[in-house]
C-alpha cells in the first residue's frame, strides 16, 4: 500500500500524494505554460477558488489570472498535467461587497472559500497541491523584503525561491515544525483550547519547535510550559503538513506522569482531562461543551484512532 493510500485510510487531508514537483523545471516554466492541459489554482487573501466542492483549475488564459502582476508558480505535475497557482490578493473588490467578495468573472458554481472548510472532501491530489500553494503564498506574503539588507527581494525559480537584486542574498521558503501531542493518563486525554477558538472548539496541546531542540523534547516543553503537566517518554507517530499558514504537524503520543493542571493563560484558556466515554459523546456531536474536531486533521486523527485503541 503506497503512501498516499494510508494517509486517506487513516483520514488525514494534504498528504503525500506522490505529484512530481518538478524541481528541475523551476528555472524555465515556458514549456509548461504552454502545455494546453496545464491549470492553475486561485486564492484571494488566503482563500481558495472552488468549483462546487472541488479546488477550480483555471486554463492559463484565464481572465482573473490577469488580476494579479505576480509570476505564476509552478505546484508541479498532476495526472492531467502541469499545475500552477496564481495569488490575485491585490484585487479590491468594490466597498460594500458581499464576504467573500464574487468576481464578475466567476461562474455560478465558483467562489472563495476557507480551505478549511473543503478540506475533508479533496482528493490527495487536491490536498497536496492546495497546501503548497497556500503555504507558499503565505511566505511571499510575508517575506517580501530581503533579511540581509532589507531591500525588496524578486520571485524566482517559479515561486520558490526569492532573489535580493541589492545584495544577491537567496531566500528559501520555511516551514515550522510543530509538535501536536496525544497526552493521556490511563483512560482519559488531555485537551485544551486556544482563547481565540470557536466556542466549545478543543484540540491537543501542540507547540512549535525550538532551535536545538529535538521533537521528544518539544513535546514535553510545550505540555509543561501550557498545563503543568509532566510527561515521561515521548513517541512520534506520523506528521501532517498544516498550511495555516506553513507549519509541519508532528503528532506523537506521550503518558502523563502528573495530573493536576496549571494554566498558561497567555496560551491556554482551558485544559481538562476528557475520558473515553466522553470523547465518545463528543465524537458523535452528542457532548454538551465540546464540539467534534475538524475531520481531515491530525488532531482529529489522533483522537479517533486513540478512541479506537488502534494508535499505532
Amino acid at each position: 500500500m503506497d503512501g498516499i493510500i494510508r494517509e486517506k485510510a487513516r483520514g488525514l487531508t494534504f498528504g503525500d500524494s506522490g505529484i512530481d514537483r518538478l524541481a528541475e523545471a523551476r528555472g524555465d516554466i515556458s514549456a509548461l505554460a504552454a502545455d494546453p492541459a496545464a491549470r492553475c489554482l486561485l486564492f484571494w487573501r488566503g482563500a481558495l477558488l472552488v468549483d462546487g466542492e472541488h479546488p477550480a483549475r483555471l486554463g492559463l488564459d484565464h481572465p482573473l489570472l490577469a488580476l494579479s502582476d505576480q509570476p505564476l508558480i509552478l505546484l508541479g505535475q498532476a495526472a492531467s498535467g502541469p499545475v500552477f497557482a496564481q495569488d490575485i490578493s491585490g484585487w479590491r473588490p468594490p466597498e460594500g461587497a458581499e464576504e467573500p467578495p464574487r468576481h464578475p468573472a466567476f461562474t455560478e458554481t465558483q467562489a472563495l472559500t476557507d480551505l478549511r472548510a473543503v478540506m475533508f472532501g479533496l482528493t490527495p491530489e487536491d490536498g497536496e497541491l492546495t497546501a503548497t500553494a497556500r503555504a507558499l503564498f503565505s511566505w511571499h506574503h510575508t517575506h517580501g523584503f530581503c533579511a540581509r539588507c532589507g531591500a525588496a527581494s524578486e520571485i524566482v525559480q517559479a515561486g520558490w525561491q526569492r532573489s535580493c537584486p541589492a545584495c544577491g542574498g537567496q531566500h528559501f521558503p520555511r516551514t515550522d515544525p510543530v509538535v501536536i501531542m496525544l497526552i493521556t493518563s490511563g483512560d482519559r486525554v488531555l485537551l485544551g483550547r486556544s482563547p481565540a477558538w470557536p466556542e466549545g472548539m478543543y484540540s491537543l496541546p501542540a507547540g512549535f519547535v525550538e532551535p536545538g531542540e529535538t521533537i521528544e523534547a518539544a513535546a514535553r516543553r510545550e505540555i509543561r510550559e501550557e498545563t503543568g503537566v509532566a510527561v515521561g517518554p515521548v513517541r512520534y507517530l506520523g506528521c501532517q503538513p498544516w498550511p495555516f499558514p506553513n507549519s509541519l504537524m508532528f503528532g506523537c503520543e506521550g503518558e502523563a506522569l502528573s495530573e493536576e493542571i496549571t494554566l498558561d493563560p497567555v496560551e491556554l484558556e482551558d485544559a481538562l482531562w476528557l475520558s473515553r466515554e466522553d470523547l465518545v459523546q463528543v465524537f458523535a456531536g452528542d457532548h454538551p461543551a465540546i464540539r467534534r474536531p475538524r475531520r481531515g486533521a491530525i488532531a482529529e486523527y489522533l483522537l479517533r484512532n486513540w478512541l479506537a485503541d488502534r494508535v499505532d
